[in-house]
């Protein structure tokens, strides 16, 4: 025969508790295992922000030689620059010369003209009278 469990004894409260402890240290277990499921996800997240900060990283350095490189060709604008100015100011100075002299032919030329056409008026009134 078998011998069965005398629950004659305990009482509904130390059963209650009982339940209520188990049932405590279940929802114990299902938190430590959701802090432990963050815990992991963090872990990949970190993981993948390190990787991406490491590519920012050789990102910005790439950026920053590139930055240098282009500081350096503005210095060289700016030297062109000045040699190109000092090139600019005698020719300048050589045109406007050249505008001048241009200024005094026209000057001189004037009366030359004037006595030129007047020279042709009257060849041309001599030929057109000896033509006739």
């Amino acid at each position: 025969m078998t011998v069965m469990a005398d629950r004659s004894g305990r009482s509904g409260s130390e059963r209650n508790r009982i339940r209520t402890l188990t049932q405590a240290a279940l929802n114990a277990d299902k938190t430590v295992e959701q802090v432990e499921d963050v815990l992991d996800g963090l872990g990949k997240t970190m993981k993948e922000l390190s990787s991406s900060l490491s590519a920012l990283n050789a990102t910005v350095e790439r950026l920053e030689g590139g930055l240098d490189h282009l500081e350096g060709t503005l210095q060289n604008l700016d030297e062109l620059a000045r040699r190109l100015i000092a090139l600019v100011e005698p020719v300048e100075a050589i045109v406007a010369r050249i505008d001048d002299m241009v200024k005094v032919g026209e000057t001189v030329m004037s009366p030359l003209s004037v006595t030129e056409h007047a020279v042709r008026t009257v060849l041309d009134r001599l030929w057109n009278r000896t033509a006739r």
